[in-house]
């Protein structure tokens, strides 16, 4: 209500969802961080490597720099294409069953665009020149997520406002939707396989302990391109090596 009635429309679609996108990614993204750096929950630690401290801090200077000089103009320019889309602040809000069902709409579409253009940038040319970038940190922490070539950034960003685009949503789906897609991802890359992370309770959900296997190995054998479920990744076979790796963990603890 008060943001409604304070702001305009074009503010919120822009100001504030990216004040509401760095304050969830920062948020949510150093603890991981802080975590390498103490050695606190050391025994989740999915890979036993650390990156030095003087790298975390580079990473997170040129995320801030991405952001306001990429992320922020890309929320200006695009709004009027929103705004032709149906995209609506106003009362009354949308009712809960459409909020659920466009964002798992949403999540559905991005998972299958990001894991085609996840693999079209592990090609030669392209990774060398682009997605190696993001591969610079082969032991993720979460604010590593968002880490990438500015051309990367455009590139599978479209993967994310591809289904608000063609929906129209309200902005409040688009926020819901913006911050469960940013505590996914750095949830993804934060290093860490707790009791309680989502993978464990949420059937086809990847995490951590799956996108982490992506960072670690090779570019050209790494497979599991998906952004948030495996299922594209074993219709397609590109988690095989994954799987291999599990089951020979399964059979060493048998021992």
């Amino acid at each position: 209500m008060y943001l409604i009635t304070h702001f305009s429309e074009f503010q919120l679609a822009t100001v504030v969802t990216f004040i509401i996108h760095e304050s969830v990614f920062f948020l949510s993204g150093l603890p991981s961080l802080y975590f390498e750096r103490s050695g606190l929950f050391s025994k989740y630690k999915i890979q036993k490597k650390s990156n030095a401290p003087a790298s975390q801090d580079r990473c997170v200077l040129l995320l801030i720099l991405y952001h306001v000089c990429v992320n922020l103009p890309v929320m200006i320019v695009s709004y009027p294409t929103f705004r032709f889309m149906g995209l609506k602040s106003s009362l009354p809000l949308p009712h809960w069953t459409v909020i659920l069902s466009q964002i798992l709409f949403y999540f559905i579409l991005e998972d299958f665009v990001f894991y085609w253009g996840h693999r079209v940038l592990h090609t030669k040319w392209l990774y060398k020149h682009v997605h190696s970038v993001h591969h610079e940190y082969a032991t993720p922490f979460g604010l590593t997520s968002e880490y990438a070539h500015p051309a990367e950034i455009l590139f599978l960003g479209f993967a994310t406002v591809i289904g608000p685009a063609l929906t129209g949503p309200h902005l409040l789906t688009l926020w819901l939707w913006m911050v469960l897609r940013v505590l996914e991802t750095v949830e993804a890359h934060s290093g860490y396989h707790f009791p309680w992370s989502p993978s464990n309770f949420l059937p086809l959900y990847g995490g951590a302990d799956f996108h982490d296997y992506h960072h670690r190995v090779l570019y050209t054998k790494s497979g599991n391109y998906a952004s948030t479920f495996i299922y594209m990744d074993w219709l397609f076979g590109t988690d095989k090596g994954y799987r291999k790796l599990k089951a020979l963990g399964e059979e060493m603890k048998q021992l």
